[in-house]
C-alpha cells in the first residue's frame, strides 16, 4: 500500500495488480478525486496516507478517507453517528455499515456540484473534532480496538471480510491488536493481518 499521498493519484492505493496501471481505479475518476482533495485541504483539513488512501485530519481526529471504486469513488467520514446529514445526501457503504457515512460520486462532476454541501459537512465534523466530541458507545459483545475500527469503516472490503469470520476469529484479532502497546503497533499489525482476514482465517491460523 501507498505511503505517500501524492502516490495515490499518480498510481492508485497499492492493494491490487492493477497499482500504477491505466486500468487502476484511481485513474477513472482523477478529476473528482482532486477536487475533493482541493476542498478538503480548502476547508483547513491535513492530509495524510492511512490504509494506502488520502485521509484527512483536524484536531488530531480522523474526518474523512477518500476511495477509489470501479464504480464510483467516495469520500466517507469517521464518527458518521455524529453527521446530521440534513440534505439526506450521505448513503451506506455497503450491508455491514452501520451508518449511512459517505459522499458516493459515479460523475467527477458531481463533486463541484456538490462543493457547498460538501463544505458544510466537513466543517461539522470538523466542529466534533474540536469539541472532543466522540459517538456514543455501542455495547458489544465484542468491543473492538479504535484502531481496528477505523480501518474497517476505511475499507469495505475489510469490513465485511471481519464481518463474515465466525466470532472466536474475531476475538483472535482483538486480542492480538489489544497486546500491542502502541497505536501505530496496531495499526501495522491490521495492515499485516488484512489478508488473512479477507481469506477467511483467525489472527493464529496459517
Amino acid at each position: 500500500m501507498i505511503t505517500i499521498v501524492e502516490h495515490f493519484f499518480e498510481q492508485g492505493c497499492g492493494r491490487c495488480d492493477r497499482f500504477a496501471t491505466p486500468d487502476c481505479s484511481t485513474r477513472f475518476w482523477l478529476d473528482g478525486l482532486l477536487e475533493l482533495r482541493r476542498i478538503c485541504r480548502d476547508v483547513g483539513l491535513s492530509e495524510h496516507a492511512k490504509w494506502g488512501h488520502p485521509c484527512y485530519m483536524h484536531s488530531g481526529r480522523n474526518i474523512v478517507i477518500m476511495g477509489a471504486f470501479r464504480d464510483d469513488f467516495r469520500l466517507t467520514f469517521f464518527n458518521a453517528a455524529l453527521m446530521r446529514d440534513p440534505h439526506r445526501v450521505l448513503v451506506r457503504q455497503g450491508p455491514n455499515t452501520s451508518q449511512a457515512d459517505c459522499f458516493r460520486f459515479d460523475d467527477s462532476g458531481q463533486v463541484v456540484a456538490s462543493e457547498a454541501i460538501i463544505r458544510e459537512y466537513l466543517a461539522e465534523a470538523m466542529g466534533y473534532a474540536e469539541q472532543g466530541i466522540r459517538p456514543p458507545k455501542v455495547d458489544h459483545e465484542l468491543e473492538l480496538p479504535e484502531e481496528l475500527v477505523e480501518a474497517l469503516e476505511s475499507d469495505p472490503e475489510l469490513s465485511h471480510a471481519f464481518a463474515m469470520l465466525t466470532p472466536g476469529r474475531q476475538r483472535s484479532y482483538v486480542f492480538a491488536l489489544n497486546s500491542a502497546k502502541t497505536s501505530a503497533t496496531k495499526v501495522a499489525r491490521i495492515i499485516k493481518y488484512r489478508d488473512k482476514i479477507l481469506a477467511g482465517k483467525g489472527a493464529l491460523d496459517r
